[in-house]
């Protein structure tokens, strides 16, 4: 089925749910609820701008929305990251700059200080434990946490500074291998598990594919940047370098490409991965986020095969009953509005009859978020009942249903933060 109404009107509808950053029903005393862009304030902040862009809702409503995370102080340095903390609240602010020039400049100008100032630390760190020998953190390098987050920020708001170029050298260097003992490995294979802390089940550590904490991410902002004309030493053999591993790790199972989330060192060493399975192809971790990932370096490569073969990826997971029925939630990070919002991104740049292929597919993805026919306002009322932000909450899910309409088409690249935003590029 088809979702019975417009994606705006649930949007809409969420957001008026969400109208008052001070409604007590909220989570207003909890420490990560001011800061948080996966799961706070900041989120929530974005649908009302996108909102109050479209028309849809008055710009007051998110100007008060914006005034609450700005309201007092901001977590800077080690202790913050794209999510979280300065970078979030940048991101945020600089959407809002989008719609109305020179709002919020002197707040912008401030935190763009410290966020210059801890990326220099951050990469000077990252050279210095790549020069002794260390495995990197998740944290070093994701989107989320990492220097993959900050580059695709500073792409957007400081593309001539010097600090963009300082952090695509640092991931031109992670590419590269490093030697662990009698052992070669990627560099950036870590040492924890998934979760970013030691697990007896990663012994040895683990390689992560994945477009949220995984290699995906700088590989998207490699791509980005040269699609944008910012190209550093290294910057092409490092997107190749990440895309010849993601296809020694492809499995073409009978209803397309499959890609493990993560390799193990036992798998690295016999070359091989474990027996493969549906699994859900979400933004954060799967098919999804590595097409999209794939399709933007294929751009930057000027390969015409791989943008095929990326976006038939995409195609086929949307089209497999097994990996949909993986997909139980309706989440932007790994749920229904985030396939549906994946498809909607990459039939932008996609080749035509793939594209057709995608937009086809996206009402049938947003009808799961109301299967029974509700209504938006019951539906927004149930979103908002089991989350909030925009990772897995109602926010995220309203902004995927927002950039699905036709009411959305004027963005001010509130997903750039997802490291999936709409790009140009050269080839047609």
């Amino acid at each position: 089925m088809t979702l019975p109404y417009e994606g705006h009107d649930l949007a809409v509808a969420v957001a008026d749910l969400l109208a008052r950053p001070d409604d007590p029903r909220l989570p207003i005393r909890q420490p990560w609820w001011r800061q948080s862009l996966a799961l706070g304030v900041p989120g929530i902040a974005l649908l009302h701008l996108e909102l109050a862009a479209a028309g849809l809702r008055p710009w007051q409503r998110a100007h008060h929305w914006l005034g609450t995370p700005t309201s007092g102080p901001v977590t800077t340095g080690p202790d913050s990251h794209p999510f979280h903390g300065a970078p979030a609240l940048a991101h945020v602010l600089t959407c809002a700059s989008t719609h109305r020039p020179g709002a919020y400049a002197r707040a912008l100008d401030d935190l763009d200080r410290a966020i210059t100032a801890d990326t220099r630390r951050r990469v000077a760190a990252a050279h210095a434990r790549i020069d002794d020998g260390e495995l990197p953190a998740l944290a070093e390098f994701d989107a989320i946490r990492g220097l993959a987050g900050i580059g695709a920020y500073l792409l957007r708001r400081a593309p001539d500074g010097e600090e963009l170029p300082a952090v695509l050298g640092y991931l031109v260097r992670l590419t590269q291998p490093l030697r662990v003992g009698s052992e070669v490995l990627p560099g950036w294979w870590t040492g924890s598990g998934p979760s970013g802390r030691a697990d007896s089940r990663f012994r040895g550590g683990h390689g992560n594919n994945g477009l949220a904490h995984g290699i995906a991410g700088p590989l998207v902002v490699l791509a980005l940047t040269a699609l944008s004309g910012i190209v550093v030493d290294g910057q092409t053999a490092a997107i190749a370098r990440i895309c010849a591993w993601l296809e020694r790790w492809r499995h073409d199972s009978t209803t397309g490409p499959l890609w493990p989330y993560w390799i193990t060192r036992p798998q690295l060493r016999a070359d091989r991965a474990a027996a493969h399975r549906a699994q859900r192809p979400s933004w954060c971790y799967g098919t999804a986020g590595l097409a999209r990932a794939q399709q933007l370096a294929a751009l930057a490569l000027n390969d015409r095969a791989g943008r095929a073969a990326a976006e038939d990826a995409l195609v086929r997971a949307l089209a497999d009953p097994r990996q949909l029925a993986a997909t139980t939630d309706p989440s932007l990070c790994h749920g229904h509005a985030g396939l549906a919002y994946i498809a909607h991104r990459v039939a932008a740049d996609a080749l035509p009859d793939t594209a057709r292929q995608l937009r086809d597919s996206v009402p049938r993805l947003l009808g799961s978020l109301d299967p029974h026919g509700a209504g938006p306002r019951h539906t927004a009322a149930a979103l908002v009942a089991a989350g909030l932000g925009l990772l897995e909450g109602a926010a995220g899910v309203a902004l995927a249903a927002l950039s699905c309409s036709n009411a959305g088409a004027s963005t001010s690249s509130w997903d750039a933060c997802l490291l999936t935003a709409p790009t140009a590029h050269p080839l047609t």
